[in-house]
């Protein structure tokens, strides 16, 4: 499997090349699009972070106090804003509670009991949780997603009902735990899904098509 992975990886970066994840000027800005990404395209959760900018209230402190149904009308380009407003206060009050509002504080109690922690909040699951802790804290943890179940299912690589925790070990068992490739890794996987191997996937084309383990 750790030859299958590397032979993926090297392929679909020769194809796409790095994509540089995860768009954001701060930490804090990265667990925000986090959330806000949930079921929706990425352009829309820019549109929502340029109007809290455009607010001047991308920050911890300020939308803790924000009422709720203001902060659901600045999001509102991210779809289902209302849930996403109370999943967003919900993490920040977390934050604020018991770090300050500070992301740097809340990457200092090691990947055990920040993941724990961010698990407990209510709206975060697992694939946001590593997603904060990937790209806003550098910690070494792959993040999975439908796409990268899609794609190694349809290799015949992975089984369709494999769970998210199953498909994660796959990778970390089997690649350098190097936080740099984990966001790259999963970074062209999102493209590959978005691009080619979508519900209907176009295979013609597809860098990976003809990859020498290929069982389809």
């Amino acid at each position: 499997m750790r030859n299958k992975l590397i032979s993926i990886y090297k392929t679909l970066y020769n194809h796409f090349g790095p994509q540089n994840w995860w768009p954001g000027d701060t930490p804090f800005e990265v667990c925000v699009g986090a959330i806000l990404t949930q079921n929706t395209a990425w352009q829309n959760v820019e549109k929502a972070i340029a109007n809290l900018k455009k607010g001047k209230i991308l920050n911890p402190h300020k939308i803790n106090i924000l009422p709720a149904k203001k902060l659901a009308k600045l999001i509102t380009p991210a779809g289902y804003f209302n849930i996403k407003a109370k999943r967003l206060k919900n993490f920040i009050s977390f934050l604020c509670k018991r770090y300050d509002g500070k992301v740097s504080n809340m990457f200092s109690n090691g990947l055990g009991n920040i993941r724990d922690s961010l698990l407990s909040v209510n709206g975060i699951g697992p694939e946001t949780a590593d997603s904060i802790l990937l790209y806003a804290g550098n910690v070494p943890i792959f993040v999975v997603d439908a796409y990268t179940k899609r794609v190694f299912n349809r290799l015949n690589l992975t089984p369709e009902d494999i769970t998210y925790y199953e498909m994660q070990e796959i990778f970390m068992e089997n690649l350098p735990s190097d936080a740099m490739l984990f966001n790259e890794y999963h970074a062209l996987i999102v493209m590959l899904g978005k691009n080619y191997c979508k519900k209907r996937p176009l295979c013609e084309g597809c860098p990976i098509k003809n990859c020498h383990f290929r069982t389809l």
